[in-house]
């Protein structure tokens, strides 16, 4: 894993993939380096925090290793399991070569070439890595428990081949959209960041920065559009995301400015509920655009 010497380097490097950073989340990701702790990225979907992720993988030059939450997520579906059937096809060609003692059964059939290697345990073993566990908030207490332990010692005993310890511990970015409270145990281990809309400025620059092609007033219209949907009583406001997707969208379509008629016509790029569509249509784009100069 490429070294780095301050958070303005952690900065300049993550600008180099096209994704800005400001001075409080460059120091949390510089400290997360530092002092091996994950950094918890809490906020509203489309503003940045998986996308962190993959910036941080392809500064540091290292592999990106994601586990996407779900409700009813165990240990098994995120560390290991064994593989049964070639365990079984295993167990049945001893038996015809004649093998019978139980204890070298055993013994054969949990060996490491018969374990799959989950997300979690794929970043212990994987040197040097950077880890997302993806939506955190979607996940029970329970699964949180079993997480905080494992990232307070980076190490898992599996009793069938004992304690596996990462000999460099992961980069670990947790993200969070805040569907629920996260444990307060799990975020006293972590380095938070609250992740919010940007400003317009910082926004366009994102957007330049990510789509470069793009011309410079189809990105200034489409982010002063967003932005004036974030003030509606929407089911999900766009993010950042959701504002590059409609700025390529609409390129893709040969624009080079939007007016009213287009943006109605595209308004499935960027909004994605049916009663979201019909507040937005409610909305004067024309006037939006002519209060903003652009």
């Amino acid at each position: 894993m490429t070294e780095v010497q301050g958070p303005e380097q952690v900065r300049a490097r993550l600008e180099e993939t096209g994704y800005l950073v400001d001075d409080g989340l460059a120091i949390a990701c510089y400290l997360a380096l530092r002092l091996h702790r994950p950094v918890f990225c809490e906020g509203d979907a489309g503003t940045g925090k998986t996308a962190l992720a993959s910036a941080l993988a392809e500064a540091l030059d290292a592999p990106l290793i994601r586990l996407q939450c779900h409700e009813g997520i165990d240990a098994s579906q995120a560390l290991y399991d064994w593989d049964f059937p070639r365990q079984l096809l295993h167990l049945r060609a001893a038996e015809a070569a004649g093998v019978t003692d139980p204890g070298r059964l055993e013994g054969e059939l949990y060996d490491r070439r018969f374990l799959i290697a989950r997300p979690l345990l794929q970043a212990l073993q994987t040197r040097p890595c950077v880890l997302l566990v993806d939506e955190i908030d979607r996940a029970d207490d329970e699964f949180e428990a079993f997480l905080l332990e494992l990232l307070s010692e980076f190490s898992v005993t599996i009793p069938e081949l004992g304690t596996i310890r990462a000999e460099v511990p992961p980069v670990v970015v947790l993200t969070s959209n805040r569907t629920r409270e996260v444990h307060d145990a799990l975020k006293r281990r972590c380095l938070y960041h609250w992740f919010d809309h940007p400003e317009f400025a910082r926004e366009l620059a994102i957007v330049r920065r990510r789509l470069p092609g793009v011309a410079e007033r189809l990105a200034e219209q489409v982010t002063a559009l967003v932005r004036e949907l974030r003030t509606l009583d929407l089911v999900k406001p766009p993010g950042v995301a959701e504002t590059i997707d409609w700025a390529e969208a609409l390129d893709a379509l040969g624009a080079h400015e939007v007016d009213a008629a287009l943006a109605l016509a595209t308004l499935g790029s960027v909004l994605k509920y049916r009663e979201d569509a019909e507040r937005a249509r409610k909305l004067d784009f024309a006037a939006v655009l002519a209060g903003r100069g652009v």
